[in-house]
């Protein structure tokens, strides 16, 4: 068996152990919707929430809405993280930057979305606007603690080798500081990215007129409790997507890395 064969059947492997815990809690829903254990209307059965997911598919209003929430998503992800980036890059390499921004920017990273999202729509309005800036306020502090982590853990010897080979700040950063901080940036973009879907349902259940959260709230006005758990399961998925996506990004830029990647019996 070749190494890539091999490769393939572990990860299907590990895909297919992943697969049990969801399809035995799918079975035990399932049965306790069908024998009148549980409330269907609080907990519709899964068939139920497959036909509320088919039919708003085959409306499109499904489509529609989600490609609505994505954009919004992606736009304050590249916003709050490309500034997260930047700013966990400059304090993590000036000490006179740390003492002037980090105490702020730990204050400020303890708010919560609930509370500042009224003032982004007393600010901004309810328009597009206080959306993506609410999104990218969240997306900015985990890349930029991680990223901040990342420069102060890089090892002094690689700044030594730097002056040796004579150089600039700017080569430095690109060719030694940021390769040798790439897991913890990696790190901060996956949790970047997960906050940025929670804050986007925050933002999208406070005022608005579309996208997957006002489906969800639409929802809960008229008791719709399927269509709810298809709002859910669909930010899960796409969740998971956006997830799994940098993780084979940093698996494939990160192949040098000698790390222990599980163990135990």
């Amino acid at each position: 068996m070749s190494v890539r064969t091999s490769k393939f059947a572990i990860r299907s492997a590990n895909a297919l152990i992943g697969l049990l815990l969801p399809l035995a809690l799918l079975a035990v829903w399932q049965y306790a919707t069908s024998r009148g254990l549980v409330n269907a209307v609080l907990i519709p059965p899964p068939r139920a929430i497959w036909e509320a997911l088919t039919d708003m598919a085959r409306s499109g209003e499904l489509g529609s809405n989600l490609w609505i929430s994505a954009k919004r998503a992606t736009l304050g992800f590249l916003l709050g993280g490309g500034l997260g980036l930047a700013a966990g890059l400059w304090v993590g390499f000036s000490l006179k930057a740390e003492r002037l921004l980090d105490p702020s920017i730990q204050l400020l990273r303890t708010l919560p979305h609930l509370a500042v999202a009224p003032l982004f729509i007393l600010w901004f309005g309810f328009d597009e606007t206080s959306k993506v800036l609410l999104i990218a306020k969240a997306a900015f502090f985990p890349l930029y603690v991680n990223t901040f982590l990342g420069v102060r853990s890089v090892n002094n010897e690689l700044f030594d080798v730097a002056r040796v080979l004579e150089f600039t700040r700017a080569q430095t950063i690109a060719r030694l500081v940021l390769p040798a901080s790439l897991p913890s940036v990696f790190l901060g973009m996956r949790l970047s990215i997960g906050v940025s879907w929670l804050a986007l349902v925050v933002a999208e259940l406070m005022g608005s007129s579309s996208g997957i959260g006002y489906i969800i709230n639409d929802a809960r006005s008229f008791s719709l409790t399927a269509v709810i758990f298809v709002g859910i399961l669909v930010f899960a998925a796409v969740g998971k997507l956006t997830d799994s996506i940098v993780r084979l990004a940093e698996s494939r830029l990160l192949r040098w890395q000698d790390n222990r990647q599980g163990g135990g019996a």
